[in-house]
């Protein structure tokens, strides 16, 4: 059996972050993800400046040989309306590829790691965790996704008992005849807005990268409006008519709706295990991000790992997110007051598009980056 202090179960966002923020502790790490690493990744990709600066990266090196886009203006609509271009005038965001961005974050954690490794089993014997009859660790984290199996241990788990986000998307490299006829712009990502505003479909263009995709608050014939979507931009010329292979589905907690709980002996829940997804946009890199950082100041300063000592750890998500309690619960992304006739009307203001719909709700440019005694 061989021990560690604390063991983290997904190497996504969330978990490298969290090894990153405490290598200047004197914890021993272990990162288990039942994938190889860069591995595909269904999202639409894109982080924003705060993001970026949270972890640290320099954007430069990060360019090299990945892909960076810079986001400067969105294009919005309501299915069925004309959309609304709004030029933010400087990098607001940055498009990337999932399979590189990862990669890069778990590669520059010193961590040891164990990769292409499903965990198998998860025993509680005598105040520590047992994985895969193999591991041992006081502290368990769960940052394996929405169906991570770290949290299948705490609450109900994962389950049909969840309101989550269901989506379906694609990514491509684009041919130079596609790249050609594609009339999305790098610069200036589109978000289409469901006419029942229960989802929104976006497409991303990043280089010669095309991301399509429609996520909705359920299952309800989300292929229907995938589809409807699809062939309505390609109407439009605003993507290929011949796009390959298929859409991937996936699934994601949002903030307002989850009721998992964070932390309990030994244990703890960051990123989309945790289910931190932003209620109006489904954005979870940035929740993701932050928590784990949030979490590593915990793990670095709790005087044992019970769940007395690692409940400061749900006061800071509260304090950074909101209260779950006084969130928004109706549909998945827009508040109550939007849900009105006006809502069609408001979708063609540049000021509402602007303001509200990217500033507010995608980009949060009123929070600023997270600082914490991790990053000192």
């Amino acid at each position: 059996m061989e021990h560690y202090d604390v063991i983290i179960v997904g190497g996504g966002p969330a978990g490298s972050t969290l090894a990153w923020a405490l290598e200047k502790s004197a914890k021993k790490v272990l990162i288990i993800d039942k994938q190889e690493f860069p591995r595909d990744k269904t999202c639409a990709g894109w982080v924003t400046p705060a993001v970026m600066e949270s972890l640290g990266i320099d954007l430069e090196d990060y360019r090299q040989g990945r892909t960076l886009q810079p986001i400067n203006g969105f294009r919005i609509g309501m299915m069925g309306q004309s959309a609304v271009e709004n030029d933010h005038e400087q990098t607001v965001s940055y498009g990337i590829r999932r399979c590189e961005f990862d990669d890069y974050l778990l590669a520059r954690v010193g961590a040891d790691k164990t990769l292409k490794t499903p965990v198998k089993s998860i025993e509680r014997q005598s105040g520590s965790w047992i994985i895969n009859d193999t591991w041992e660790a006081p502290l368990l984290i769960g940052a394996g996704g929405h169906f991570c199996p770290v949290a299948k241990k705490l609450g109900e788990g994962p389950g049909g008992h969840e309101t989550v986000v269901a989506a379906k998307e694609v990514e491509f490299e684009m041919t130079p005849e596609q790249a050609e006829v594609c009339q999305a712009e790098g610069e200036r990502p589109e978000l289409w807005f469901c006419r029942d505003l229960k989802g929104y479909a976006w497409v991303f263009r990043k280089g010669n990268f095309l991301n399509i995709g429609l996520g909705r608050e359920d299952n309800h014939k989300l292929t229907e409006h995938l589809n409807r979507f699809v062939e309505d931009m390609k109407e439009q010329g605003r993507i290929p008519s011949d796009l390959p292979g298929r859409f991937k589905g996936h699934a994601y907690l949002l903030y307002a709706h989850a009721e998992r709980p964070l932390v309990d002996d030994g244990v703890m829940l960051i990123g989309d295990a945790a289910g931190l997804a932003y209620t109006q946009s489904g954005e979870g890199i940035r929740p993701a991000i932050e928590s784990a950082l949030m979490a590593a100041d915990v793990i670095r300063d709790a005087r044992d790992f019970s769940a007395g000592s690692l409940q400061t750890y749900g006061q800071a998500i509260s304090e950074r997110f909101g209260n779950r309690a006084l969130n928004e619960r109706s549909s998945w992304q827009l508040p109550d007051w939007v849900k009105l006739p006006l809502a069609s009307g408001l979708m063609r203001s540049h000021w509402f598009t602007r303001k509200v719909v990217t500033e507010k709700w995608f980009l949060h440019q009123e929070v600023p980056p997270l600082k914490t005694a991790a990053q000192a």
